[in-house]
């Protein structure tokens, strides 16, 4: 997710769960190809398994992309059918593809045809007038016959005009039966439903109907539903608490601001650490009160754990 899952995020999200696959940022290609790019493909080898999410429409851009991440380590390289904001749309991007399937099959096919690890593509169910199952199925179909076996969807339609991004992940419903339909029509494909899950509960019973469940904000704004995750991949570990998880998420904040990374934004990826919790009012208004001020770091977030009582979750 753009301005969410950066490097820090993702390895305060790897300390909490083991095995959940995590995904970067959406990168553009022209970003990658003419930026920072050290900086865009920074990770921790901890993040590890780790997709990297590109957003573009040229196929020989996107397949010197591939090479570039496949070599940066990368386990997985994700195309993104599905954004649909506005700058991602100017730029002939995102959700706006869906409308040229035959253009996605040949970014995916020459992509695929460059690397190694797997390509997948993440889409919606439809953009604007596209509302059949039928319209869908034919953008899957055609796709997947360029070699791509994985989907992961979004099971909302994107409104390409006149809803902000915010109210394309509202409006219009969310449509689970057009994901579940594409697994029983496509059993040999790996399908991953996306959009609306906010409990393990949830995540358990989609996964009665396909094969994975990718969580976006939710994971982001609630992270220590991740702490589920594991036993789902057979894990039996004790699980571990948001205490021991925010007390080695200070050591590496420690090691980041020695290597030149600003404190706050590290401090901000934990402020949901405490949801629902008895507390959580107090260490989300300490960390957001001295993450800017002159001295913040890991102090910051330990101060805050002093202000929580102790909890074994």
């Amino acid at each position: 997710m753009m301005g969410y899952t950066d490097r820090h995020a993702r390895y305060f999200l790897r300390l909490i769960s083991k095995h959940a696959l995590l995904y970067t940022e959406m990168i553009t290609t022209g970003a990658l190809l003419h930026g920072d790019r050290e900086r865009l493909l920074c990770y921790d080898p901890a993040e590890h398994p780790l997709a990297l999410q590109l957003g573009g429409s040229d196929p020989a851009e996107l397949t010197e992309c591939s090479r570039i991440a496949a070599d940066a380590g990368f386990d997985e390289i994700n195309l993104n059918v599905g954004c649909p904001s506005d700058r991602v749309r100017s730029g002939s991007f995102g959700a706006c593809l869906m409308a040229k399937p035959g253009l996605v099959a040949d970014c995916v096919a020459s992509m695929k045809a460059a690397v190694d690890v797997p390509v997948t593509v993440k889409c919606r169910i439809g953009i604007d007038d596209m509302e059949s199952y039928e319209s869908f199925d034919r953008f899957i179909r055609t796709v997947a016959n360029a070699g791509c076996d994985t989907f992961i969807v979004h099971a909302r339609k994107a409104w390409l005009q006149g809803l902000s991004p915010k109210q394309n992940r509202e409006v219009p419903l969310l449509r689970y039966d057009f994901v579940y339909r594409l697994k029983r029509g496509h059993p040999k494909l790996s399908v991953v439903l996306n959009g609306g899950v906010s409990s393990m509960d949830q995540v358990r019973l989609h996964l009665d109907q396909v094969d994975g469940v990718m969580l976006g904000r939710e994971a982001y704004h609630n992270p220590y539903l991740l702490a589920g995750v594991d036993a789902l991949y057979g894990d039996t570990s004790v699980r571990r608490t948001r205490e021991m998880i925010a007390r080695d998420y200070v050591d590496y904040i420690d090691t980041q601001i020695a290597l030149g990374s600003q404190p706050q934004q590290m401090i901000r990826h934990v402020l949901g650490l405490y949801k629902n919790q008895p507390g959580s009012r107090h260490w989300k208004r300490h960390l957001s009160e001295f993450a800017h001020t002159a001295g913040a770091g890991s102090r910051t977030v330990a101060e805050a754990l002093d202000l929580m009582p102790v909890s074994k979750a």
